[in-house]
């Protein structure tokens, strides 16, 4: 009995729990003062969940490690449905997604690993790059290459309501992703991906969520990992990636 009531808590505890990776590393929650939000709007919920209900939110974990060739994030969330709002895409395009970033080194420059909720559903990972430039003014929505994957399965339907998980493991050039712990993402991302230097994030763009955010590099404890230093330093807020 001793022994289901301590298994309960590890899975029902709140955020300062630590989430398993696929590869064994351990994963830490980020609470709001460990992210520097560079778009919209994050705040805090009691039991540590976090919300979002802007037209689109960018941020990138602030507290994170020096690059590493490994990157692993994940995102835990219960979508809530559309925004009172909606805000096309930089591309023009109407879509409601949730998605990680890896290696963001600016709004510029980045990985994205994206969660359809509408019109499609499905995980799609892209390459933003745009070497020399920093600034969303610089670059718009150009240098976005899609990546095609080796192995990809369909991603179920995301509902309002529902619990769902996400989770991106980057290990070296090799991405993978999983959709509610099935792999729906997985390949090599190729030499532009081992260029880029940055934190994970995360990005949402007409859609509320009540979520928490997982990753390594949480200084909440310890002693404060070395860092690169990052343009999200100064959290400069964006209009978006």
């Amino acid at each position: 009995m001793k022994r289901a009531w301590t298994i309960l808590m590890l899975v029902s505890c709140s955020p300062c729990a630590l989430a398993q990776s696929e590869s064994g590393l351990a994963l830490q929650s980020m609470d709001r003062s460990e992210l520097c939000v560079t778009n919209g709007t994050v705040s805090t919920l009691s039991g540590g969940w976090l919300a979002i209900d802007t037209p689109s939110s960018r941020a990138v974990v602030s507290t994170a490690p020096k690059r590493m060739a490994d990157q692993v994030a994940e995102i835990r969330f219960r979508y809530l449905g559309p925004t009172r709002a909606s805000r096309p895409l930089a591309s023009g395009e109407m879509r409601r997604q949730i998605g990680l970033k890896l290696q963001a080194e600016n709004t510029c420059n980045l990985i994205y690993a994206m969660w359809h909720i509408e019109p499609d559903t499905k995980v799609a990972v892209s390459i933003k790059r745009n070497v020399g430039m920093h600034a969303h003014a610089q670059c718009d929505a150009r240098g976005y290459l899609n990546i095609t994957a080796q192995r990809r399965l369909d991603a179920p339907p995301i509902r309002p309501g529902e619990p769902h998980t996400l989770r991106a493991e980057l290990h070296g050039n090799d991405l993978t992703v999983t959709a509610d712990g099935k792999v729906a993402w997985q390949g090599a991302l190729g030499n532009e991906a081992s260029s880029l230097s940055g934190p994970p994030g995360f990005r949402t763009d007409n859609a509320r969520f009540e979520f928490q955010y997982y990753t390594r590099g949480s200084t909440k404890t310890g002693r404060q990992p070395e860092r690169a230093p990052l343009e999200s330093d100064r959290c400069v807020t964006s209009e978006g990636d």
